[in-house]
């Protein structure tokens, strides 16, 4: 029927007549942001978005797990490492751009998950749709002719009782002398789905707070030194905003050996490491000392804290004496590697003992040898033909300001240089066992050999190494491990479960025989259902088949 001609919509809208759309006003406004935000679109590309934002920290040292290497990255990249520090990219996972990308994530899946659940269990309380009129027009539609004499309700009874034993939920449907049967099933799906989204949230619920928890803590440690599990213990700390001290468990680690195989066969990778092992001893308090290794990517766990091996190279002894040989410095000190070959750097501060503030910038070569320009480089990061060589400054140290410094820089803008450079004054170069005399007659200078009873030529265990372990702990870890499971498990249920519903309809036929119709209806792609319909249609014939005879013989009796 049309509309009155006066009817206020019944002109098509132009530009002098437009249409009128109501406002939203602020709570309309706000309702549509919601369900903008709890949109599965909205949270897919939210999470896409966290996982874009997570890069940085991977190619970039973190404070929170690195805090050495980031200090090494400001003096490798003076120019860009201010810059990148202002938007936060050495503290990734606390700044305020990937927080705010985490927690729109973590609403959004929440705003999704609740009022599915809602649906989901309201859908699990129905019963199965009628049957529809015309099955014709759904997928798998297939019929078959009933055994003479059977029943139509007779014939859907069996159908129900086949349909039930198949795992569909199944409702009776009868009208007049057509009898049906409704049945559905594959809510798994759904079940699987929100079983994936929940996991989602405990995963970002369990890493967002409960890592608040825990901690992160690096020391370094030469062969043959030790380490008690004590907050002023660590190099570099970082607890959680929750952690409390009081849930340290005291331990003491000690390296007692640090190993590692190089590749000497395949001339191509030569010197490149196979395989890097820590001998560690750990003594619990009470218990007696336990003997354990850790290695790259096998970490050791002990007192609720998992140990990680994070880098190694050379810590060189190095004795200072003053010129009537009195002992006034003596320190194993880890030198940085700067190369793959572990030419390495270090720096070694005598503030007291001689007449001057000395201080030392220290070049250790595991091989050394010497270029076409004369400067000496390493060959092999192996101790083959070790060589330290130093550079000597005196003057203030600047440790008596109060003011911390780095151990492994050395101020020099102060400081008098004595030997190398433009000073005229060769470089100290030392090998394992060897002395020289300081300029100026400050003193002595040694490179301690750490294993003086090997043979000559033999260089090996001469000088020590270090290693630098992370120690972490993250309470969280099995919640972490149980909603990572259960992420699994539901994407795969939601994958391969299919849903789908399936009917069967006895319809009488004129001359008194039964016609049997079978058909199926999925929800989204289910390219078993037509064959699953057909199956359903071949075992119920087949079941009728088999009982029809004995209900013959029973009425003739």
């Amino acid at each position: 029927m049309s509309r009155p001609s006066d009817h206020y919509d019944s002109k098509p809208a132009s530009a002098s007549d437009p249409i009128n759309q109501p406002k939203l006003g602020f709570v309309g406004w706000l309702r549509w942001f919601w369900r903008q935000l709890t949109s599965m679109r909205t949270a897919l590309f939210l999470l896409l978005l966290l996982a874009i934002a997570a890069v940085p920290g991977s190619l970039v040292p973190q404070r929170s797990s690195d805090p050495n290497g980031v200090t090494q990255y400001f003096a490798d990249n003076p120019d860009l490492a201010p810059a990148l520090d202002k938007i936060q990219a050495f503290d990734v996972y606390s700044s305020a751009w990937f927080s705010a990308i985490y927690l729109l994530l973590f609403i959004s899946l929440i705003g999704c998950v609740i009022p599915r659940t809602k649906h989901h269990l309201q859908a699990l309380r129905a019963k199965p749709p009628k049957t529809p009129v015309r099955l014709s027009r759904l997928a798998g539609f297939t019929t078959r002719e009933a055994p003479a004499s059977t029943d139509a309700s007779a014939a859907i009874d069996s159908a129900q009782a086949l349909l039930k034993s198949s795992g569909y939920r199944v409702a009776r449907f009868d009208t007049g002398a057509e009898a049906s049967v409704s049945a559905e099933r594959g809510y798994l799906r759904e079940t699987g789905n929100l079983v994936f989204h929940s996991a989602l949230v405990g995963i970002l619920i369990t890493v967002g707070f409960g890592s608040g928890f825990g901690f992160a803590g690096q020391r370094v440690l030469v062969e043959g030194q030790s380490f008690v599990n004590t907050v002023s213990a660590f190099d570099s700390f970082n607890p959680g905003r929750f952690f409390d001290e009081g849930t340290l468990e005291p331990f003491k680690l000690k390296l007692d050996d640090f190993s590692v195989d190089y590749e000497m066969q395949n001339l191509r990778a030569y010197g490149q490491p196979i395989d890097f092992e820590a001998q560690v001893s750990v003594t619990h308090k009470g218990q007696e000392t336990e003997q354990g290794s850790v290695k790259v990517n096998h970490p050791l766990r002990t007192g609720g804290s998992d140990i990680y091996l994070l880098g190694n190279g050379y810590a060189p002894t190095i004795t200072v004496k003053d010129p009537a040989g009195k002992v006034v410095f003596t320190d194993s000190i880890p030198f940085l590697p700067q190369d793959a070959n572990l030419t390495s750097v270090g720096v070694v501060k005598v503030p007291d003992g001689l007449a001057k503030q000395l201080g030392m910038i220290g070049f250790f070569y595991p091989t050394q040898d010497k270029s076409s320009t004369g400067a000496y480089y390493s060959s092999f990061p192996g101790l083959e033909y070790p060589m330290l060589t130093l550079n000597v400054y005196s003057g203030d140290l600047g440790l008596d300001g109060g003011v911390p410094t780095s151990v492994y820089t050395l101020d020099t803008d102060k400081l008098t240089q004595l030997t190398g450079g433009k000073t005229g004054v060769d470089s100290i170069e030392l090998k394992p066992g060897e002395s020289q005399q300081l300029p100026n007659g400050l003193g002595s200078v040694t490179l301690e050999n750490e294993s003086p009873n090997a043979k000559a030529g033999d260089f090996s265990g001469t000088v020590l190494r270090f290693a630098s372990f992370d120690i972490h702990r993250d309470p969280t870890q099995g919640w972490v491990l149980l909603f990572a499971i259960l992420v699994l498990a539901g994407l795969l249920t939601s994958l391969f479960v299919p849903r789908r519903r399936v009917w069967v309809k006895a319809i009488p036929n004129e001359d008194g025989t039964l016609r049997l119709e079978y058909a199926g209806l999925a929800r989204g792609e289910d390219p078993t259902l037509e064959g699953a319909v057909a199956s359903l249609a071949d075992k119920h014939s087949a079941q009728l088949s088999a009982t029809t005879p004995l209900a013959t013989a029973s009425d003739q009796t």
